[in-house]
């Protein structure tokens, strides 16, 4: 499997260039990345929202930021020049936060040449990139075959039903996860089982992502000899746990099962078991 991560080196050095997607985006403001999108981007990048583009219609207790459908999704793709073979690269200004949605939801569409760029906008600033303001227009292509998910996934129920022979892990901080405050859901807790690995310990202090060895040896721990295809990546809608996904790629341990709703599905409903603490 080619690693999900592309440095800044190799995004400059890249022929053809890939179609690049912006994805910077803030939960409490969001118009906040697409103004930052408008400030400077990634010459040619065309900018994707995390509520517009990456996820689907809301009702209430489906989730804050529940998966679009896949006919809406592929028409997306399309809209944008995504065919077969070209090869795409996603980052944003938040550490990969909201650019690991759309590289989950690109590879569940059956598109697999696409990378994050590791370290995001900050790396390749710093590594002397150069950014531009002009909105490029994307260039359609034709609809082709869009494959079953490639990417796998769990609903509530499945999920709820099959807990003892699980692996869950929460991507949320550790405070959200304990309990100890929930500024977006329902209620504060966490998923039964349960076990807490907050995305942003999958990074360097420059946003990078760790080595592939040191994030192998930190999942190992959590995983304890669970497989990846009976291992769950939750957080709190279904957005930051793709980096979990991500980061557990990119270390070589397989692909997880991703659940789309997390907390603010699993807790809408009062009648579901909450956890807290440790």
């Amino acid at each position: 499997m080619p690693s999900p991560l592309i440095s800044a080196a190799a995004l400059r050095a890249a022929s053809p260039a890939p179609l690049l997607l912006d994805c910077s985006f803030d939960l409490a403001d969001p118009g906040a990345g697409e103004r930052a999108y408008d400030a400077g981007h990634l010459p040619g990048a065309v900018y994707v929202h995390l509520d517009r583009d990456l996820s689907g219609t809301k009702t209430g207790t489906n989730g804050r930021h529940p998966l679009p459908a896949r006919e809406a999704a592929a028409a997306w793709m399309f809209s944008l020049g995504i065919a077969p073979g070209r090869p795409v690269v996603v980052y944003d200004r938040q550490n990969g936060m909201f650019a690991a949605r759309a590289w989950w939801l690109l590879r569940w569409l059956g598109h697999a040449d696409v990378a994050l760029l590791d370290g995001g906008l900050a790396t390749w600033v710093a590594a002397d990139g150069p950014l531009e303001t002009e909105r490029p227009v994307p260039q359609p292509v034709a609809p082709y075959r869009v494959n079953p998910p490639a990417m796998p996934t769990i609903d509530v129920t499945a999920l709820q039903a099959g807990l003892a022979g699980l692996r869950v892990i929460d991507a949320r901080a550790p405070e959200r996860y304990r309990g100890e405050v929930e500024p977006l859901d329902a209620a504060a807790g966490h998923i039964p089982g349960a076990v807490n690995r907050f995305f942003q310990h999958n990074l360097l202090p420059d946003g990078r992502f760790k080595p592939a060895e040191q994030l192998r040896e930190e999942y190992a721990a959590l995983l304890q000899g669970q497989a990846a295809s009976r291992t769950v990546m939750q957080c709190g809608s279904g957005v930051t746990a793709c980096h979990d996904v991500l980061a557990m790629e990119a270390a070589g341990l397989g692909t997880p099962v991703l659940y789309p709703g997390s907390w603010s599905e699993w807790s809408a409903d009062p009648s579901r078991p909450v956890a807290v603490g440790d």
